[in-house]
């Protein structure tokens, strides 16, 4: 067989050939059978002369380009090309190209064995299916190593295009160098999962490495970042111990993705952790959030839950800033969301938040969560929440077990499209022994001098029936008597006296009607006062003093107990 003059048609040759020829005959049927004086003849078609006959290519490009051979069409290009012929796809020419990645290659053997490069790539079955289809077929990015020489590994897109070489057919091999776009591409990829392991180890980092563990509540939480093709967001959360056995609970969503989130997420959760100390309200936290908020990011979108925990009255106080409710399961198994009150997201400045309260008692648990683990983009984020009551209403076990629970009952992979935070609180039940070291007493003080004789009174028999040793039980009435004390030269009535004790800390704590909370101060040797809290300072492992709600203060103190106490 002669391909010295073989017309190799190359991709969208033969699809332009065809549409010429085809719009040619379509123009020779349209014409009339005689002529008509008063019509305009048709025009003719390039390749016809007048009398019907097929005339001769006009001299100039399209006649050399037509006599141009295989070699010096495919000689020249740059890309590797090769032309094989027949079923057993028999090798009619290969360019310097395609010799120079996978070397020489004799003329006129089958591909399977003078092409092994083929086989390889998977493309003889594909060139099976061009030559019995007539259509060409493209696979992109296959990996190569070049034969020969110590040339880098490249990438080729190939195309097999079937062109007419006698009654056999053929195909026509292509191969366009695309390493630059493959790298490029990778380079790509890597900076974006480089960006996303940053984002990732700083959300991490500003997440709580441990969980602080109150000594009334089990908490545990989980955090997973979306996907590999999702971008790390602003997820949070936090538990804060707040002193006399209160405990404060958050958690919350940044909008957004990457760094620029995670470290919006960061000062939030610093500034959170800040306005605690002060031992606030919710709603108050909320309040001084909410300006910082527009003041990080005015354009930054965010939601929060801030909740506190007071074992004396057995209330979870919470505030919400367009955040999803909490769901709190009782000790009778039923599931109640805390859905009042919600104010907007963070950022707005234009709210009063305000405070609410829902039942957290013995035996009760409480699940706070973000809106990945709920909301999908193909179904209604309430049909999620009402996925996560059912799944709640029926988990149970320590706290860890109950967030890995919900992770898989609203089916969270590490696929997930969106970030997941999920903070679990649980009061356990205590009895027996556990619920001995776990304790608490109250004394109403309507004020008077006979006041602070029965605080004293009331305090030692009480951590005598504790069994506290003898230097707790001095501690805890000395506390006392000068925290009465102080109330009742600073306060108004009415008054409490509260103790309490857990299986690591007693707890003194009195309460009266005036909202000035007292400050330490050094006092002068000729004052007679001032000294009672310097004393309570001295003494306890921490103090501290907050409002109450409806008006008045409480003021407490702390002592670390012994171990065999």
């Amino acid at each position: 067989m002669n391909f010295t003059r073989w017309s190799a048609r190359l991709p969208g040759t033969q699809r332009r050939t065809a549409a010429a020829a085809q719009a040619a005959k379509r123009t020779r049927t349209r014409q009339p059978s005689g002529p008509r004086s008063d019509a305009v003849p048709a025009a003719r078609s390039a390749s016809e002369s007048g009398d019907g006959t097929t005339a001769a290519p006009p001299s100039g490009l399209p006649g050399a380009v037509e006599a141009l051979t295989v070699h010096d069409l495919l000689g020249p290009v740059p890309a590797l090309a090769a032309v094989v012929h027949g079923p057993d796809h028999r090798i009619a020419y290969v360019n310097d190209a395609y010799a120079e990645v996978f070397g020489v290659r004799p003329l006129g053997e089958p591909a399977r064995t003078a092409l092994p490069e083929l086989q390889e790539l998977g493309l003889l079955p594909l060139m099976d299916q061009v030559l019995r289809s007539g259509r060409p077929r493209t696979v992109k990015s296959r990996r190569v190593t070049p034969v020969g020489g110590p040339r880098r590994t490249a990438y080729y897109t190939f195309t097999c295009t079937p062109v007419a070489a006698a009654e056999d057919g053929g195909v026509l091999i292509f191969a366009a160098d695309v390493t630059d776009q493959v790298e490029s591409a990778e380079r790509v990829r890597n900076s974006e999962r480089r960006q996303r392991e940053a984002a990732v180890t700083l959300q991490r980092s500003l997440l709580p490495q441990e969980l602080e563990q109150p000594d009334e509540l089990r908490v545990a939480a989980t955090y997973q970042p979306g996907g590999t093709d999702a971008a790390v967001g602003g997820d949070w959360y936090d538990v804060i111990t707040l002193g006399a056995g209160r405990t404060a609970v958050v958690i919350g969503d940044v909008m957004g993705r990457g760094v620029r989130a995670a470290a919006v997420m960061g000062q939030l959760r610093t500034a959170v952790r800040a306005y605690a100390r002060l031992d606030l309200p919710p709603h108050e936290v909320l309040q001084l959030l909410d300006g910082l908020a527009s003041e990080i990011d005015a354009s930054q979108i965010a939601t929060c839950v801030y909740a506190v925990h007071d074992p004396n009255e057995g209330l979870l106080h919470y505030a919400s800033a367009g955040h999803l409710p909490i769901l709190v399961r009782g000790a009778d198994g039923v599931v109640r969301p805390a859905t009042d009150p919600t104010g907007p997201p963070l950022g707005t400045g234009c709210w009063l938040h305000s405070s609410g309260s829902v039942p957290l008692e013995q035996g009760a648990t409480a699940l706070l969560y973000t809106d990945g683990l709920v909301e999908r983009r193909d179904a209604d984020i309430d049909d999620g929440l009402h996925a996560l009551e059912e799944a709640f209403a029926g988990a149970t076990g320590p706290p860890q077990v109950i967030c890995e629970r919900m992770l898989r009952a609203l089916r969270i992979t590490a696929e997930h499209d969106d970030d997941v935070a999920v903070l679990v609180l649980q009061h356990p039940e205590r009895s027996d022994q556990e619920a001995e070291l776990f304790r608490g007493a109250a004394l109403d003080l309507l004020g008077g001098t006979e006041a602070a004789p029965r605080a004293r009174a009331f305090a030692s028999g009480v951590l005598s029936s504790w069994r506290f040793p003898v230097e707790v039980q001095d501690l805890g009435v000395l506390a006392a008597s000068e925290l009465v004390a102080n109330s009742l030269q600073h306060g108004t009535p009415p008054m409490r006296l509260r103790l309490r004790r857990t299986d690591r800390r007693l707890i003194v704590e009195v309460t009266d009607g005036d909202d000035h909370l007292p400050r330490r101060r050094r006092a002068d040797p000729v004052d007679e006062a001032g000294r009672g809290i310097s004393v309570i300072a001295t003494i306890a492992s921490t103090w501290g003093s907050r409002r109450t709600q409806g008006g008045g203060k409480a003021v407490w103190c702390e002592f670390a107990l012994p171990e065999d106490a």
